[in-house]
């Protein structure tokens, strides 16, 4: 019988604590590269290695204002995803890496793990450049690790809470669980509880920008990257599935 579950989830049962390989590494390397700069850099130098590894939207207006000036925009998509503030930053952004990531690994895999997160880095980015320079205009840096792992939030809504699927071993004749169904983007928002989260998701980053009418003070959070990574998200099982079904013939 033929479903569209890829073949990463399997049907055996999950330890529900075990972090997949891919995610165990990301994280180990998101507090390892906070950790390293803390010990070995100070003020100045953490504030090298932002304008060099951050993403700033400032460089496409006015590059030769910033060292290195148009040239960093060939890695900073990815790599102002690898780059935290603080711990607080680092640790939120980290769990919700952990809890999002182990569905996107175990279902996809290590490579389109590693996939979704640094092209919804990159998405997160080009959101955040083009309202910035359309409508904002100032200079800001962009880091922290939360373009990718909205992106990794969106792929996981395709899926979650769609229904299980069940098999037949062809060996044994015994029934297995397969994995779950992948959700057209349609079908996103006829489920309830994709549509809740996805509405609530949205509307709170969209608050955002909107909290100096009522609360008089900005929040440091790059909403516009939230959403270029979830909307990214949310697409790339397309493709993955798509890729799937030419395999299969």
């Amino acid at each position: 019988m033929s479903q569209n579950v890829p073949s990463g989830e399997g049907g055996g049962r999950q330890p529900i604590f075990l972090v997949p390989g891919g995610v165990a590494a990301l994280a180990g390397l998101l507090v390892a590269i906070h950790v390293s700069a803390g010990l070995v850099l100070d003020v100045h130098g953490l504030g090298n290695l932002r304008i060099w590894f951050g993403f700033i939207p400032f460089r496409l207006s006015a590059p030769d204002l910033l060292p290195g000036g148009y040239l960093p925009l060939l890695w900073t998509g990815f790599t102002h995803a690898l780059l935290h503030v603080d711990a607080m930053h680092l640790i939120v952004n980290t769990a919700w890496l952990v809890v999002f990531g182990t569905p996107v690994a175990r279902r996809y895999g290590k490579g389109r793990f590693f996939a979704v997160f640094f092209l919804g880095a990159l998405a997160g980015a080009v959101l955040l450049a083009v309202i910035q320079l359309a409508f904002v205009n100032q200079f800001s840096v962009l880091i922290g690790a939360s373009g990718g792992v909205a992106a990794l939030t969106g792929a996981a809504m395709r899926f979650i809470f769609q229904p299980v699927v069940v098999g037949e071993d062809p060996t044994t004749g015994e029934r297995v669980i397969l994995g779950r169904q992948t959700a057209t983007l349609g079908q996103l928002f006829t489920d309830p509880r994709s549509r809740a989260f996805i509405i609530v998701w949205i509307g709170l980053n969209l608050l955002i920008p909107l909290a100096p009418l009522f609360l008089d003070v900005q929040i440091p959070i790059a909403w516009e990257a939230h959403i270029g990574g979830f909307v990214a998200g949310l697409l790339m099982p397309s493709l993955f599935d798509a890729r799937a079904r030419r395999y299969r013939g």
